[in-house]
């Protein structure tokens, strides 16, 4: 079993998704808390970001939020997160966060959350992040998105060792049990990371 102490948590900002997101987002929030699991986010006040950070808060839990300065100007940042971390930009967002975490859990998102999971999976194909990587895929949302990335490994864009890269949950409390139970990437795949 790993020894996780924080997770980073990529996902949706939008209001308008469906309830059963929103569902799944505080369940997920609320085993985090009962693990005593730190949960590290975009410091967002609205969507699955929020929902999740609150009912982690509400149980207990402790949440780190990261955001850069131009979104605290707009005042998109949640005001009562445990601790938070402003940055420069969305680069060092992304850094920090992924700094500051034991794991990655991907719940359904937008392009943000899109461009942020495909991140981290690049940087562990490469060696540079060696921790799990768990895609919750609530509702089949990112049914799509796992057929693209087998397409890629069947065609030779990647390697089929790289398929491991990511584990693929349907709920919430086996989203944390795979993030409990998944080993740390070896780096030296990276010499893999050619084709």
């Amino acid at each position: 079993m790993n020894h996780i102490q924080s997770v980073c948590v990529y996902s949706a900002s939008s209001t308008q998704v469906p309830e059963a997101y929103f569902h799944v987002a505080s369940e997920l929030g609320r085993m985090l808390a009962g693990q005593g699991i730190r949960l590290v986010n975009g410091a967002g006040n609205q969507g699955l970001m929020k929902a999740c950070a609150d009912a982690c808060l509400a149980a207990g839990g402790k949440v780190t939020g990261v955001i850069p300065r131009f979104m605290i100007e707009q005042g998109w940042c949640h005001p009562g997160l445990t601790e938070l971390i402003e940055t420069n930009d969305m680069h060092s967002r992304k850094e920090t966060m992924a700094r500051l975490s034991d794991g990655i859990i991907a719940l359904p998102g937008g392009c943000g959350t899109l461009e942020e999971l495909l991140e981290i999976i690049t940087w562990k194909q490469l060696g540079l992040y060696l921790n799990p990587i768990v895609i919750l895929n609530a509702q089949g949302f990112y049914d799509p998105l796992l057929e693209m990335l087998s397409r890629a490994a069947e065609e030779h864009f990647m390697r089929p060792a790289h398929l491991d890269i990511w584990k693929v949950a349907s709920s919430p409390a086996e989203a944390v049990s795979l993030l409990l139970s998944t080993p740390c990437w070896d780096k030296s795949i990276r010499k893999f990371a050619a084709i």
